[in-house]
């Protein structure tokens, strides 16, 4: 996939593409392609990665956030230099399954990358997962502060895993075609 700059002047592939649902990703997506995981904080942006099979999820950065549009920058040279297929972006809903600010302010900023990046683009349930990365980081013996560096970029692994994992379980009638 190819892209000519990121965000200011980037060519968007499509003006009319939303926000899939993972269900839509089998089909939507090539059959082999890194996918990226976000979690998206107030203060930074945990990034994991996919192996091009898709079945691996694995940390890869942690990004500074700052406006939008660096953010965007940042974001966008991620899925060029890795040849990423699309994008899971971890959702924050409420454990009682309402959607507060943060569920808001992630949909919105959904909306606005893919306007700027024209990507796929799916949203997953992300609830509990710092908690399960942090109990896990516990049980390894990390001092907070490597904890502390690390939780951004596992929470995205964990998420991303736990949409992989949900891609494999849907039946692809498209591979029955011998």
């Amino acid at each position: 996939m190819s892209y000519n700059r990121p965000c200011k002047g980037w060519r968007k592939i499509s003006s009319a593409m939303t926000i899939r649902n993972i269900e839509d990703l089998k089909h939507i997506l090539p059959k082999q392609g890194r996918l990226i995981g976000l979690d998206l904080g107030s203060k930074t942006i945990g990034v994991a990665m996919s192996d091009p099979g898709r079945l691996i999820a694995s940390p890869y950065k942690t990004i500074t956030r700052k406006k939008f549009g660096k953010d965007c920058e940042n974001i966008a040279s991620i899925i060029e230099h890795q040849e990423i297929a699309g994008v899971i972006l971890g959702y924050p809903i409420n454990m009682d399954g309402t959607f507060g600010p943060r569920a808001q302010s992630t949909r919105q900023f959904a909306v606005n990358l893919i306007d700027e990046l024209g990507i796929i683009l799916s949203l997953w349930d992300e609830r509990l997962s710092t908690l399960a990365v942090t109990r896990t980081m516990i049980e390894a013996d990390l001092s907070r502060a490597r904890q502390k560096q690390v939780v951004d970029k596992m929470a995205a692994a964990f998420i991303l895993q736990g949409a992989l994992d949900y891609l494999k379980t849907i039946g692809d009638t498209s591979q029955n075609s011998a």
